[in-house]
């Protein structure tokens, strides 16, 4: 199909819509304060995020964070998120790239930086019958999560290339409408949208739930299939002020992770048991048997496909160019890594390793 120059453009665009996302500027390096008294930490209801969900699950960051206090926050999409994250609200998330790079472009490297990457794929534009090609799309409505978020960005993007033009007010050729996840998928059953780029598990409750079919699954999109879709963000501040309980967080990322990879056949069961904690409801076993089997687990952040990534998203208009150098610090990482005798993850240039 396309190479991944032309396809970056499916993950991030750093748009300059998101006048809530942009991020308050430290006066300077801030200095090393010791363990924080309490972590607060962002994550969405998604399987894209099952590390946050298994970590918390199994208590894994609060085993490896010690005394320093736990609190989450759930999330429906990155700009919300971002915005949190921001205010000072909350300390670190599990978020898709493109709020991620927005901030941090918006901030002049100031606000947050990625720390680990967390999950690829498991996202895809899911339609209803009827629909069987790009062809098909002209004047339908088509809903992401949230404007700005990395699915928004992706549809966006993958419409454009399509020839398709489209408006943050919800005009163009086909019209975008951002909507919460779970109103998407009523409005979809109801007929009243044509279909939605989603992150798993909304596409395979689409597919499953409301007789939808996968009209562009995005891995089938980049080199490989390998793209990122959720990254663990931490504010720049907290971390210079408190690198070892960034530390100890990625040691519970890591522990998650890990265990993922380890256990796929209970994956599934323990996924669904935060769930129910978090939202009183369980994913039915066949969404949840097929979303997992659209994910990567991963702590590699694929932090080389980012300035393709962020090329393309300017290009197509829907970015704002920027200096990505600093976006990454994954040398704690690399040292909770190191201890476990796992290999390093790279910074792609872009960043400490």
């Amino acid at each position: 199909m396309r190479n991944s120059l032309r396809l970056g453009s499916l993950m991030l665009g750093t748009a300059l819509l998101l006048s809530g996302c942009a991020a308050t500027v430290s006066a300077g390096p801030a200095t090393d304060q010791g363990p924080a008294d309490e972590l607060r930490l962002g994550y969405f209801d998604n399987v894209t995020h099952a590390a946050a969900l298994v970590g918390l699950h199994k208590g894994l960051f609060e085993d490896a964070l010690g005394d320093t206090k736990l609190s989450t926050q759930i999330f429906n999409a990155g700009p919300a998120a971002v915005e949190a994250l921001s205010a000072g609200a909350i300390d670190a998330a599990y978020i898709g790239p493109s709020p991620a790079v927005n901030t941090f472009i918006q901030s002049g490297g100031q606000s947050a930086v990625i720390v680990a990457g967390a999950a690829s794929g498991g996202a895809a534009l899911v339609v209803q019958g009827g629909i069987d090609g790009p062809a098909d799309l002209a004047g339908t409505i088509l809903a992401t999560p949230q404007l700005g978020n990395t699915q928004d960005i992706a549809l966006r993007s993958w419409l454009g290339d399509e020839g398709y033009t489209t408006s943050t007010t919800g005009g163009g050729d086909v019209n975008v409408s951002p909507t919460e996840n779970a109103q998407t998928l009523t409005l979809f059953q109801s007929g009243k949208i044509d279909g939605a780029w989603l992150p798993e598990p909304w596409v395979s409750r689409l597919v499953l739930e409301a007789g939808g079919h996968v009209l562009v699954n995005e891995a089938d999109l980049w080199d490989n299939g390998d793209f990122p879709t959720t990254v663990l963000l931490v504010r720049k501040a907290f971390l210079e002020e408190h690198p070892d309980t960034v530390q100890a967080l990625l040691q519970g990322h890591v522990a998650a992770v890990d265990w993922l990879t380890e256990n796929q056949a209970d994956a599934a069961s323990v996924i669904n048991a935060k769930l129910v904690a978090d939202t009183g409801k369980a994913l039915a076993d066949d969404v949840l048997a097929r979303a997992l089997t659209e994910v990567k687990f991963s702590v590699d952040p694929l932090a080389s496909t980012f300035p393709v990534s962020l090329a393309e998203a300017v290009k197509a208009g829907t970015g704002k160019d920027g200096d990505l150098n600093g976006l990454f610090n994954v040398s704690l990482l690399n040292a909770v890594l190191t201890e476990r005798t796992e290999q390093p993850v790279s910074a792609g240039g872009l960043g400490t390793e």
